[in-house]
C-alpha cells in the first residue's frame, strides 16, 4: 500500500500546484483588465492612480472566488497532461494502480479548495468587495447609499403586527442624511395593509427617522379605513430594520459573508424583502466544493490520454470546451434562479451535480468501459 499512497500523494501535489498557478494567472489577468477599465472610467473623474489601484486590489479575492472552478479545470488538465506525457500514468497503471486510485488525491484537493473558498475566501471577498463598491460609488460614480439605489425615492416593506398579526407596512420616502447620524426620510407615506391585502390605515408625515427599533414619524397625520384624518401627532412604527440592513438589502449578495447569509436571509424575509438572490448565493457557495470536484474529474477525463495514441490536442480542447460549457451553464442557471424561473436549490446545485455525474460517467467509459 505504500506505493499507491506515495504516488497518489505525488499526483495530488502536482495537481494542487498547477491549480494554484492557474488560479494566480487567471486572477491576475482578470484583475488587469478590470484595472484598465477602472483607469478608463477614472479619466473623467478626479480620481488618482492610488484610488483606482486600491479598488482593483480590493476586488482580487472576489475575482479569485469567481475563477476558481475554471482554474481547477485548466490546472488539472495541465497537471494530468504532463503526467501522461511523461508516461508516469502508464507506469502507474502497469503497476496495478487504477485511475480511481490516484484520482483520490486530486478529488480531496479540489474539495479542500472549494471548501476553503466557501468558508475562508468568501468572508474576505465580501468585506473587501463591499469596501471596493463603496469607493467605486463615491469616487467613480458620485452616487451614494440607498437614495441612488432606489432612484431618489426609497420603498420599504416590513412586518406590521399592530393592526393585523400577519399585516405588513409599506413605507415610502426620500432618504436624507440627518445631522445627528440617524437614518431619515422626507415626504413620508405609510400604508398599513392586512394579510389579505385589505387597507387598514395610511399615515402621511413630512419626515421620519429610524431610532430605537422604530420609525418615528413627526407631525404625522393618520387616515383610518373611513378616510378621515386624525390630528397631527408623533407616530411610532416598531421595526427590525437598521440603516445597515436597509442598505445591505439593496447591495449585491457577493458583499455578504457565507457565515452571515443565513441570519441575514431570515431578517430580510421577516422584513418583507425578497431574499432570492441571497439564497442563491448561499446555495452556490455550498455547492462550490462539488463544482470543484466536477471540474477536477473533467480535467482528468480529457487529459489522461496517452500521447502515442494521438488526438491529445483534440481531447485537451474538448476538455476546455466542456469545462467552459459547465461554467457557463452554472452562470445561466444562476440568472434563471434570480428571476424565479428556477427553484433556488435547483439553480445552484444542478450544474455541479450534472457536471459531476458526466465526469464520472466519462471516466468509467474511458477506464473501465
Amino acid at each position: 500500500m505504500t506505493f499507491p499512497f506515495t504516488f497518489g500523494l505525488y499526483v495530488a501535489r502536482r495537481f494542487a500546484a498547477m491549480c494554484l498557478i492557474m488560479l494566480a494567472a487567471l486572477t491576475g489577468l482578470v484583475v488587469l483588465f478590470d484595472f484598465i477599465e477602472l483607469l478608463r472610467r477614472a479619466a473623467t473623474r478626479e480620481a488618482g492612480f492610488g484610488i483606482v489601484a486600491t479598488i482593483a486590489g480590493l476586488r482580487i479575492p472576489f475575482v479569485a472566488l469567481q475563477v476558481l472552478p475554471f482554474a481547477i479545470l485548466l490546472g488539472g488538465i495541465l497537471a494530468f497532461w504532463r503526467l501522461a506525457r511523461g508516461s508516469e500514468l502508464v507506469v502507474a497503471r502497469s503497476a496495478g494502480i487504477s485511475a480511481w486510485g490516484f484520482l483520490l488525491g486530486p478529488v480531496v484537493v479540489a474539495t479542500l479548495y472549494g471548501a476553503g473558498a466557501t468558508a475562508g475566501l468568501s468572508p474576505l471577498s465580501a468585506v473587501m468587495l463591499a469596501r471596493a463598491e463603496r469607493l467605486d460609488a463615491a469616487v467613480l460614480r458620485n452616487s451614494g447609499g440607498t437614495t441612488a439605489i432606489a432612484g431618489g425615492r426609497l420603498w420599504l416593506r416590513q412586518a406590521d403586527r399592530e393592526l393585523d398579526p400577519q399585516g405588513v407596512a409599506i413605507l415610502s420616502g426620500r432618504a436624507v442624511n440627518r445631522r445627528d447620524g440617524r437614518f431619515g426620510l422626507e415626504e413620508v407615506s405609510l400604508w398599513r395593509i392586512s394579510s389579505a391585502d385589505r387597507f387598514l390605515a395610511r399615515v402621511e408625515a413630512p419626515s421620519a427617522s429610524l431610532s430605537g427599533g422604530a420609525w418615528v414619524l413627526d407631525n404625522a397625520v393618520a387616515f383610518g379605513p373611513d378616510r378621515k384624518a386624525n390630528p397631527a401627532s408623533t407616530f411610532r412604527l416598531p421595526t427590525e430594520l437598521t440603516p445597515d440592513r436597509i442598505e445591505d438589502s439593496f447591495a449585491s449578495p457577493d458583499t455578504l459573508s457565507f457565515w452571515t447569509l443565513p441570519d441575514f436571509i431570515e431578517v430580510l424575509e421577516e422584513s418583507g424583502f425578497s431574499a432570492v438572490r441571497h439564497r442563491l448565493q448561499f446555495h452556490s457557495l455550498l455547492a462550490l466544493p462539488m463544482l470543484a470536484v466536477a471540474m477536477a474529474l473533467l480535467s482528468a477525463a480529457f487529459s489522461m490520454r496517452e500521447a502515442r495514441k494521438g488526438g491529445v490536442a483534440q481531447m485537451l480542447g474538448a476538455g476546455v470546451a466542456a469545462g467552459f460549457v459547465l461554467f457557463l451553464i452554472d452562470r445561466v442557471t444562476g440568472e434563471f434562479g434570480e428571476t424565479g424561473a428556477l427553484p433556488v436549490v435547483l439553480a445552484a446545485w444542478a450544474p455541479a451535480a450534472a457536471g459531476l455525474m458526466c465526469a464520472v460517467a466519462l471516466l468509467l467509459h474511458l477506464e473501465d468501459g
